[in-house]
């Protein structure tokens, strides 16, 4: 009976090994390399599989798990993140430089990234640092610090076709950091140091010139302001002596046709015009009751047609009112000379 029950367990228990080494489950996004007696014999997909156990086994695989490579049995279909260590790379210009950069890879055939190499993420790692040295190599200091996105799409096109053949896509490139040596740093320092002085420079220089411009065309505003108001004011001016002179032309032709025609004779009148010129000139020297004048005696002819004024007062024809008081004197004290 014990021996009887303890065959029973031991077939319960050899079922139950059998049962749970024959069904794999396989998560969405993994798959299982199988092997049959050591030969590939299928892939396992996502979900619950069947297998024949001590004969069927997986393969391990080395892969990318948080950054770290470890063999593992289930190969993660997803995108995953490479780091690729930092390496010192001679430039063009011979100058060395520290540089590492992240990879994005994903498998896209699990059965040629198990079997067409032994470690997969050594692999593309080391084929990324050869392939940097080759793309840094061909470029000076200030082209590789100024050209990260024509780095990454030059690895990304040299390793994505290298990697074809190990059944895995490089999806991106990205450099993380590019440090030249410390002498290096100190240069570019000092050289846009000096950049920014010159465009400081170059910039004032430019505020200072459109400064200049500006007040140079204010000036010249102004001056034209300036000629164009004077030359406003000349004409104005112009304007206006030429409206007196008109007015005063228009006045003394008035008092001349009332005088020729209070008098009668055109002779008198124009005798009588040039004494009263006469008495207008000489008035401007007495200035003073004292004051003297020595007339020339070619001049004493012309005054001879004072008398004819005289008598004109004398006769009332014109009236003492028409001269000042100060003319009317000089005209009688002349006459009586």
């Amino acid at each position: 009976m014990n021996f009887s029950l303890l065959v029973l367990l031991m077939v319960v228990g050899v079922g139950f090994v059998l049962v749970t080494k024959g069904l794999i489950v396989v998560q969405q996004g993994q798959c299982i390399i199988m092997e049959r007696l050591g030969k590939y014999h299928r892939t396992l997909s996502g979900g619950l599989n069947l297998v024949i156990p001590f004969f069927d086994e997986p393969r391990r695989i080395f892969w990318v798990i948080n950054s770290v490579v470890l063999p593992i049995l289930k190969i993660d279909l997803r995108e995953t993140v490479l780091d690729v260590e930092k390496q010192a790379v001679i430039t063009r210009d011979n100058v060395s430089i520290d540089i590492d950069a992240i990879l994005y890879i994903q498998i896209v055939d699990p059965l040629r990234a198990t079997y067409e190499v032994a470690n997969l993420p050594v692999a593309v790692a080391q084929l990324t640092q050869t392939s940097l040295r080759n793309v840094i190599g061909e470029m000076d200091l200030d082209h590789t610090l100024a050209s990260r996105d024509v780095i990454n799409s030059k690895l990304k096109l040299i390793l994505d076709e290298a990697t074809d053949k190990w059944g895995t896509k490089v999806n991106r490139v990205e450099l993380k950091n590019i440090t030249p040596p410390r002498e290096i740093q100190v240069a570019m320092e000092k050289q846009m140091q000096a950049e920014r002085e010159r465009r400081a420079r170059v910039l004032e220089a430019e505020g200072d010139k459109q400064a200049r411009i500006a007040r140079s065309e204010g000036i010249r505003q102004e001056q034209i302001n300036i000629a164009e108001g004077q030359k406003e004011a000349q004409i104005r001016q112009a304007q206006g002596e030429a409206l007196a002179i008109k007015e005063v032309a228009e006045a003394k032709k008035t008092a001349i046709d009332k005088i020729r025609s209070s008098l009668g004779d055109a002779e008198l009148t124009t005798r009588y015009l040039v004494a009263t010129g006469y008495l207008e000139e000489f008035g401007k020297f007495t200035q003073k009751p004292g004051d003297k004048v020595f007339i020339p005696y070619e001049s004493s002819t012309a005054l001879g047609a004072l008398g004819s004024i005289k008598e004109l007062l004398d006769s009332g024809k014109i009236g003492k009112a028409e001269f000042s008081s100060r003319s009317s004197r000089q005209a009688e004290n002349l006459s009586n000379t």
